[in-house]
């Protein structure tokens, strides 16, 4: 799912207008698609008191839509339609719209404060994507109103919450607070993706308003996009009958220093879970695996020689053989890598390596920012673009962790994870999702970007559907493995 910025979303509507469809009617759909989620989500809109606050653009063209249907398809208990500009200064389809609503009979309020104590819903269409900078003026006024005198109202926001940028991730004024929902349009911004503005969304609904998807959707140009199980659901179809475990992949796993050798188990139990047909954990106990009996070990370093997927670094420790190791390996072993943990902190250890292969790098904030010597203020301060940056420039893919986790590929592509949970901030959580990405490239090695989507969006849904069991306290790195199985499921349906 393509994530638009502002200018991409209005050349959508622009080309849109070119193939003959009107903005007057794009505007009129849009306002439709909102109050058909306030009459599935809220049942008999007649028995509502509503109020719409309106600003002076195209989003509050929209409102005044809604406002328009409301009154005419529900007749409410009351609604207050708040106008926060001067009706002289609205412009080509919102002053349509406004003309329209005055013809069917529904007044204006002046009372911004008495519609909104009053309301059990309210429609925020003060300010749309389309704003730059910070909120000011009468629109400002409207947001802090909503803000402070509709406490016992559910707010529905036209597009996004007004006060929001769109195109950054970071809120930059004052904004409408706590959303019951958000209503928006064609495609997701990158405020409705990304953290932790897309916290303040409530829940967000995307509705089409006529604008072909092929304006967007497969435009080479829009690089940043949501993980949705539709591009990856073909890697869980039904295997056939006569497969056996050498057409799954061999994984080797190295990694497990002394005292650290449950790190490395759990990456190789992900991978047999993920659904690799052998894995090999190269570690520092070899008799590990008697707990363990799926496991084949061998002492470190390893051999990459028979096996399709090397992940490096689960408990493996930093001492200068490992560090010797890591780097020698990195350059020259010419099969699939993923890298993690102590894997990845053997890397800033001096002089960056040459890659012989496919490498997938699966960093976490604080890692992210030695691997390029910034603070961790500054990799959270960009993530996409730092991201995008280390991977293009490097030629890797870059697995950049924490909530949305990113996923970065050489050609300029930034993956968006929907799923996830903070209860998978515990010790092994890394170690498991190594070991499901190495698992779903020796399956699929010639789908790569795929098999990484997937082992990530798995990784997060294991998480959520564990809390929904155990609670987020209570969940434990190896239960994400007990619930790898129904996240499976859920994404092959």
């Amino acid at each position: 799912m393509k994530v638009l910025t502002a200018d991409q979303m209005r050349d959508v509507d622009r080309r849109t207008a070119e193939l003959g469809i009107p903005s007057l009617i794009l505007m009129e759909n849009a306002g439709q698609r909102v109050v058909e989620y306030l009459a599935r989500e809220f049942g008999s809109l007649a028995d509502h008191r509503i109020a719409v606050v309106c600003g002076k653009g195209n989003n509050g063209g929209d409102g005044l839509v809604v406002a328009r249907q409301l009154h005419t398809r529900f007749r409410p208990r009351s609604l207050e339609v708040v106008l926060e500009a001067d009706a002289e200064e609205l412009r080509g389809d919102a002053a349509a719209n406004l003309q329209m609503l005055s013809a069917c009979g529904c007044p204006l309020a002046e009372d911004l404060s008495a519609a909104l104590r009053n309301a059990t819903l309210v429609v925020d269409a003060v300010l749309g994507t389309g704003l730059e900078g910070v909120a000011g003026g009468r629109a400002l006024e409207a947001i802090l109103a909503i803000n402070r005198e509709a406490p016992r109202a559910r707010v529905v926001a036209v597009d996004i919450p007004s006060g929001l940028p769109s195109d950054s991730p970071y809120p930059s004024g004052e904004f409408v607070l706590g959303v019951h929902a958000t209503v928006t349009f064609t495609a997701p911004k990158v405020a409705h993706a990304l953290p932790p503005n897309c916290d303040e969304m409530g829940q967000l609904v995307l509705v089409s308003i006529g604008s072909p998807a092929y304006l967007y959707a497969g435009d080479d140009d829009i690089y940043l996009s949501i993980v949705e199980p539709a591009q990856f659901r073909h890697l869980f179809a039904p295997r056939r009958r006569g497969g056996h475990k050498g057409d799954y992949g061999h994984v080797g796993i190295v990694g497990g220093s002394e005292g650290k050798t449950g790190a490395a188990a759990m990456a190789g139990m992900a991978a047999l879970r993920a659904g690799a047909g052998l894995v090999t954990v190269a570690c520092s106990e070899v008799n590990f695996t008697a707990l363990m009996p799926e496991l084949m070990s061998e002492p470190l370093p390893g051999n990459p020689a028979n096996k399709d997927v090397i992940a490096i670094g689960p408990g493996l420790g930093t001492a200068e053989p490992a560090v010797a190791m890591v780097r020698q390996a990195f350059s020259t072993v010419e099969k699939p890598m993923v890298l993690d943990a102590d894997g990845l902190n053997c890397l800033t250890f001096g002089h960056w390596p040459s890659n012989a292969g496919l490498r997938v790098l699966t960093p976490h904030p604080g890692e992210m920012a030695r691997l390029v010597r910034k603070s961790v203020a500054d990799v959270m301060a960009d993530r996409t673009g730092v991201a995008r940056d280390f991977a293009v420039s490097r030629g890797v893919c870059l697995v950049l962790k924490g909530q949305r986790t990113l996923i970065a590929w050489p050609d300029g592509r930034v993956w968006i994870n929907p799923t996830g949970t903070p209860a998978m901030a515990t010790a092994g959580s890394g170690d498991i999702l190594t070991g499901l990405i190495a698992g779903l490239l020796a399956q699929f090695p010639h789908e790569a970007d795929q098999a990484v989507a997937a082992a990530v969006y798995l990784h997060g849904l294991a998480g959520e559907i564990g809390v929904a069991q155990r609670g987020e306290k209570s969940l434990t790195a190896t239960d994400l493995l007990a619930f790898l199985p129904e996240a499976c499921a859920r994404v092959s349906n």
